[in-house]
C-alpha cells in the first residue's frame, strides 16, 4: 500500500512539473539516455533581431515553449516562405507559438493561412508511450484566448480550427499542400497521427518541428521522432533545444 502511494505522489509531482514545462532525472554514474546538456556556443541572434524581440515579448505569456525554440520557430517560418504551401501547427494551447508563426509569415509575404489547430480541452489520446501526460492536461485555454492575442499583434492571417486534428478537423483542409507543421501535442499517438496525416501532404523540403523531443516527461514524441530515422524519404535532426526538426526530401 505504501508503495501505491509513493507511486501516486511521484505521478502527481510529475505530472505538475510537466505543467510548468521542467522535467526531472537522476544524475547516475555512467552511460544514460538523459543528463543535462549544455552547448559551448554562444552565438545568440535573437538579441539582436528588433522585431522578434517585441514578438517574443508579446506571445510568451501565452505559450511554454521557451526563448529559443521559438527563435527557432521564427526563423523557420522565415525559411518556409522559400516554399509553396500553408503552415499549420497542431497544439496551439494559447496561442503564443501560434501567433509568433503567423506573425512572421505574414512579415514574409507568405500568402497562404496558418492554420492553428487544438481540442481546447486539454491533450487527447494518451497511452503507454506517455510516462506522465493522462489526458485532459493543458486544458486552461479557449479559441477566444487565442483570436484575442492574434487581434493585439494585428494578425489577420490566420484559421483556427477547434477539435481533434485531424480526426475531426482534418478533412477542411485535406486537400491542401503545407509548407510547415509544428506539432505540439505531448503524446505518442496524437502525434503518430498529426505526422501519418501532414506528411503526405508536404511539400519536398517542407518542414515539421516536434515540440518536447528529448523531454523525459514527453517520451512518446522522442520515441515518435526516433522512428522515422530510418525512413528514406526525409531527415531527422536533433536540434539540443527541445525540438525535433524532420525536413521531407522525397
Amino acid at each position: 500500500m505504501q508503495k501505491v502511494r509513493l507511486r501516486s505522489v511521484k505521478r502527481t509531482v510529475l505530472k505538475a512539473m510537466c505543467r510548468a514545462g521542467s522535467g526531472l532525472f537522476k544524475l547516475l554514474a555512467g552511460r544514460q539516455a538523459h543528463g543535462p546538456i549544455l552547448p559551448g556556443s554562444t552565438y545568440s541572434p535573437w538579441n539582436l533581431d528588433e522585431e522578434f524581440i517585441r514578438a517574443y515579448g508579446a506571445i510568451k505569456a501565452s505559450t511554454l515553449i521557451d526563448l529559443y525554440r521559438c527563435w527557432e520557430l521564427w526563423t523557420l517560418t522565415e525559411q518556409a516562405a522559400k516554399l509553396k504551401g500553408s503552415i499549420i501547427e497542431v497544439g496551439t494551447y494559447r496561442g503564443g507559438s501560434g501567433a509568433l508563426i503567423a506573425l512572421r509569415a505574414q512579415q514574409c509575404g507568405i500568402a497562404d493561412p496558418v492554420y492553428l489547430c487544438d481540442t481546447f480541452y486539454g491533450v487527447v489520446k494518451t497511452g503507454p508511450n506517455d510516462p506522465v501526460y493522462t489526458g485532459g492536461e493543458h486544458s486552461d485555454t479557449s479559441s477566444a484566448r487565442v483570436e484575442a492575442l492574434l487581434k493585439s499583434l494585428n494578425v489577420d492571417n490566420v484559421q483556427i480550427l477547434e477539435g481533434i486534428f485531424p480526426d475531426e478537423t482534418g478533412a477542411s483542409v485535406e486537400d491542401l499542400c503545407f509548407s510547415m507543421c509544428h506539432i505540439d501535442v505531448d503524446v505518442y499517438e496524437s502525434a503518430k497521427d498529426v505526422a501519418e496525416w501532414i506528411h503526405s501532404r508536404m511539400a519536398v523540403g517542407g518542414i515539421t518541428v516536434y515540440d518536447d523531443y528529448g523531454n523525459i516527461n514527453t517520451a512518446g514524441i522522442t520515441k515518435l521522432v526516433d522512428e522515422q530515422r530510418c525512413l528514406p524519404d526525409r531527415v531527422v535532426l536533433y536540434n539540443l533545444n527541445g525540438h525535433a526538426v524532420v525536413i521531407k526530401i522525397a
